[in-house]
């Protein structure tokens, strides 16, 4: 006869224990390679880049950005690998590509053949065709009509605005980017003593309790920007697999 209560008990449990091998199992790879040092470079996806022989300068800020042309989308060739920013391009998500602008950009993408409005977020870079403007993901392709067609006439323009931003578009920080999650300070602790040593100053550990279970979250940073906390994420993620930026 079923317990449902003990069920769902033992199911949490499980979880959690796995979850807690899982943190030592990286914690043990992560122990063993050095940590790529804090640098005040700017993000790679915002420095100036040449394909086909032509060159792009990104903009720092989509603030008013706001053009009209053509729209292409790409999928399989493309579904599963890595985009600019450092993502694993996912043709099912609504994002798109864009020669220019900021990565993480939302903007509204409006087919001026049909009328219909959607917005996405700038993940990758592209398209490099002459002529065309921005290439949306296949979920985004079907969802404004271009899937069947392949390319349409649309308008591209940053959606709204966000509170606190800087004159020059920044996102206000400070950010970090995690790195570690451990069931036991004491791991927490070497790590974030690790994080000092290679020059991320404004580190810290984070305590949070989850269905019961304590976390010890270690932080590396401070990074005044989303972008360069993106660069710091990069650079960290080849030692620690799924770091990701948090807001403070």
């Amino acid at each position: 006869m079923p317990y449902p209560a003990a069920a769902s008990r033992f199911s949490r449990t499980l979880r959690l224990v796995l979850a807690a091998l899982l943190a030592a199992l990286l914690w043990g790879c992560a122990a063993k390679a050095p940590i790529p040092r804090a640098t005040g470079r700017e993000p790679a996806t915002l420095r100036p880049y040449t394909i086909k022989g032509v060159t792009y300068v990104p903009l720092h800020s989509a603030k008013g950005y706001r053009e009209d042309g053509v729209a292409s989308w790409y999928g399989p060739g493309f579904h599963g690998k890595l985009t600019s920013c450092g993502e694993i391009y996912d043709q099912y998500q609504l994002t798109c590509a864009h020669k220019l602008l900021p990565m993480h950009t939302m903007v509204r993408v409006t087919n001026l053949e049909n009328g219909r409005s959607l917005v996405l977020r700038v993940n990758d870079r592209g398209p490099f065709v002459a002529g065309r403007i921005v290439d949306l993901s296949l979920a985004g392709a079907k969802a404004l009509g271009v899937h069947g067609k392949g390319t349409a006439r649309v308008r591209v323009e940053v959606e709204g605005d966000v509170p606190g931003v800087t004159p020059n578009g920044e996102l206000p920080g400070p950010f970090y980017v995690q790195v570690g999650a451990f069931t036991r300070r004491e791991n927490a602790e070497r790590l974030f003593a690790r994080m000092l040593a290679a020059g991320y100053a404004g580190s810290r550990i984070h305590y949070k309790e989850i269905d019961g279970t304590r976390f010890f979250r270690v932080h590396a940073g401070t990074f005044a920007t989303v972008n360069a906390a993106e660069v710091a994420r990069l650079r960290l993620s080849t030692v620690f697999e799924g770091a990701f930026v948090l807001a403070q």
